[in-house]
């Protein structure tokens, strides 16, 4: 039995075609390697968008380029968390005229409003304010003093001084009496806005009328010899709620005034 006849090794070149045109070989071109691509998650997520957004026209060489733009607007909103594109409009003159002054408004009707709480505050602040009724005085007779000069002790706190002085309203209040008041001779009272009442007694005259709002410091009178007295000078009673007095030095020291 004979041997099989050894096999020839096939020349490449002897499988190259000839070329049709002159008979010359032609030229043997290797081969690209297929390379895969690989998605990292950021680039799938990207991905994802542009086929959302854009979607398959837009992949498409025949895509306008409205649906270009309408993609790339959605793309962009996802990004950025906004359904929207920020445009900042163009503002005529009017425009900015009218919301300047609106602003101004507002602004003027704040200011306003503050300086009505400031003010609302320093009234009352003045309104619990207490000052001395007169000066050129010398304090002559104490609250609770006995004398044969009253039928009791005595109620009320006397500054003694010309006849004429100047007499104020120690607190903010309402003129409530104005009259002789026998042995107190003139007298008005000033009714404070807590109830407390005033007596300013022995006056010469008597400028404030029944009621006259006063504040403090206003000149309600001047100082005389009227009713009961020995020499001119005020007599000063405080009697809070309209009822029985107390010592005027204390209630004036417990408002700041020092007699």
């Amino acid at each position: 039995m004979s041997s099989p006849a050894p096999k020839r090794r096939l020349d490449v070149r002897q499988q190259t075609p000839r070329d049709s045109v002159g008979g010359r070989r032609a030229a043997v071109r290797p081969r690209r390697r297929k390379t895969s691509l690989r998605f990292t998650p950021a680039a799938a997520g990207a991905v994802a968008l542009v086929m959302a957004g854009i979607g398959a026209a837009a992949l498409s060489p025949r895509a306008d380029q409205g649906s270009l733009d309408s993609g790339y607007q959605t793309i962009s909103a996802s990004y950025t968390g906004s359904q929207g594109v920020d445009v900042t409009p163009e503002i005529d003159e009017a425009t900015l005229a009218r919301q300047t002054e609106q602003q101004a408004s507002q602004k003027l009707k704040v200011d306003g409003e503050l300086r009505d709480k400031a003010q609302n505050v320093a009234d009352e602040y003045k309104s619990n304010q207490w000052v001395l009724p007169v000066t050129g005085y010398a304090l002559t007779a104490r609250f609770g003093q006995s004398s044969s000069l009253w039928a009791r002790v005595h109620t009320g706190l006397d500054f003694a001084g010309p006849s004429g002085s100047t007499i104020v309203s120690v607190a903010a209040g309402t003129v409530t009496d104005t009259s002789y008041a026998g042995a107190y001779g003139n007298r008005t009272v000033v009714t404070l806005d807590d109830g407390t009442e005033i007596w300013y007694c022995h006056q010469s005259r008597i400028v404030a009328t029944p009621g006259e709002r006063v504040r403090a410091g206003q000149t309600i009178g001047y100082t005389g010899s009227t009713g009961n007295v020995t020499g001119p000078h005020l007599h000063l009673e405080v009697r809070p709620g309209g009822g029985e007095p107390i010592d005027p030095e204390i209630a004036l020291r417990e408002h700041g005034v020092t007699p």
